[in-house]
């Protein structure tokens, strides 16, 4: 291996560690070793989140540290991006408005959320607890979103993403909506109309990339 894929390979390990420092540090190295914005960014930031997210599923992590390799997946993300000038990398995978629903105050499920999907690049908004389907749709007409995700971990909040579902419908936004929470299922979502719904926050990065036109390879 030559030393610009070592650097990248530890940068990797950085991210999947959640190292910020480090990830911030390598990343910085890399630029200045003239190795490409975007190489850096398919080849070693993004398999570093990727392989916290396998290992999530896998059993293998648990939410601190899914938490802390997002975080360093975005200080990473901080330095390579001004690098990136115009290049169409930088333009966002989609624009999310995402926040937990009125009458819900829970908020970690849905912060990890918006965490990965702004690791993976997307665009967020984060609203965040107790958020009426009036605000979401304004938010949404506001930054012409293309994704509306609705956090509900309480059985009697639910109804809030049914309420979601049909004021964007009447609103005509373009926007699709993603459900998630506790008790919300893949049987809920189809019955009130929702676009997607994920289980966790590693499945609503798949589902969103899916969701804008992205296969999540």
């Amino acid at each position: 291996m030559s030393e610009s894929d070592d650097l990248l390979a530890a940068l990797s390990r950085a991210v999947l560690e959640g190292e910020e420092s480090t990830t911030r540090d390598l990343a910085g190295q890399a630029l200045r070793r003239g190795v490409v914005p975007l190489h850096i960014i398919e080849h070693a930031l993004v398999p570093g989140i990727r392989r916290a997210g396998e290992l999530w599923d896998a059993g293998e992590y648990f939410l601190p540290e899914l938490v802390t390799a997002a975080q360093a997946m975005k200080a990473g993300m901080a330095v390579v991006q001004p690098a990136l000038g115009d290049s169409p990398a930088l333009r966002p995978r989609g624009r999310v408005v995402i926040g937990t629903v009125l009458g819900d105050i829970h908020d970690i499920g849905k912060t990890l959320v918006a965490t990965m999907l702004a690791a993976n690049g997307f665009e967020v908004a984060d609203e965040g607890v107790g958020v009426s389907a009036e605000r979401f749709v304004a938010r949404a007409k506001d930054l012409r979103a293309d994704l509306i995700c609705a956090s509900a971990l309480l059985t009697t909040t639910m109804v809030q993403q049914r309420e979601l579902v049909r004021a964007v419908r009447e609103a005509g936004l373009s926007a699709k909506v993603m459900v998630g929470g506790a008790p919300v299922t893949a049987a809920w979502a189809a019955e009130i109309g929702a676009d997607g719904q994920a289980d966790n926050a590693v499945a609503a990065v798949a589902t969103a990339r899916k969701m804008v036109g992205e296969d999540d390879a």
